[in-house]
């Protein structure tokens, strides 16, 4: 492990592909690029819902490919643009993108983890690129839990993650498992009680990757609205209704 940092905690956003080591994003109509622009909704409301979080960093990873550092370049200077004065400054301070080789998902959150830990952070939480209604407030729950435990998981209801923190450093070498395991959940959280690590669980959540999920996703939205919430996953609201808008016969 590197050096501490100032900055204790690190949320690592790792861009997934369209068919990821067992899941995908499969929205029937919703396909080339109007899938593509909002995959990049989901992404940058997620560095959006992860910078309203005080005194933690974000890391963008993204395999080494060329359409993906255009997402990358299109994203980033999306953020910077909207980001003006001492906010924009604080927010640039504190965002970094990061390439990685083409690899299979196991290996590449693997890398992740080892990277932040190698860096010198204590609190790494991890999340995939398809869960744009995760708020600022279920990130400080995850990093309070994190000064409690070596780990934190978030289940889905399919019996997955979306999200993975560990805190301290990387004990549990996450490239060794089958992530396309019906059981993957199951099969990690055992294999940190194998080595005594203490975990805790985050609430049950969704990552959005089928038509189902889009519904779920809309109410969630609406009810985020009703509550006066504006910023949670606007940009994929926005993006979403053009994309239903041109669907419509």
């Amino acid at each position: 492990m590197g050096p501490k940092k100032k900055t204790k905690s690190v949320i690592a956003l790792c861009i997934q592909e369209p068919k990821e080591d067992g899941s995908s994003m499969d929205f029937g109509p919703i396909e080339g690029d109007n899938l593509r622009f909002l995959h990049q909704a989901f992404i940058t409301d997620t560095i959006i819902n992860a910078s309203a979080v005080e005194n933690a960093d974000i890391r963008l990873y993204y395999i080494n490919q060329p359409d993906r550092k255009r997402l990358v370049k299109i994203v980033t200077e999306y953020l910077a643009n909207r980001s003006e004065g001492k906010k924009g400054e604080a927010f640039k301070s504190r965002f970094k993108t990061i390439e990685l080789e083409k690899q299979r998902w196991g290996i590449r959150i693997h890398q992740i983890f080892h990277d932040c830990f190698k860096d010198g952070y204590e609190h790494v939480l991890l999340i995939g690129s398809r869960t744009p209604t995760i708020r600022a407030n279920m990130f400080n729950t995850a990093l309070k839990m994190l000064t409690k435990s070596d780990a934190v998981f978030g289940p889905t209801p399919d019996g997955r993650y979306y999200i993975i923190g560990m805190s301290g450093s990387y004990r549990i070498n996450l490239s060794e498992f089958d992530w396309k395991s019906p059981a993957i959940y199951s099969e990690v959280a055992e294999a940190f009680t194998g080595q005594d690590l203490a975990w805790s669980e985050l609430e049950i959540w969704y990552c959005v990757e089928n038509t189902d999920e889009i519904e779920m996703m809309i109410r969630d939205i609406n009810q985020f609205r009703y509550e006066g919430d504006e910023q949670t996953a606007r940009e994929t609201e926005k993006v979403l209704e053009r994309i239903l808008a041109r669907l419509e016969p």
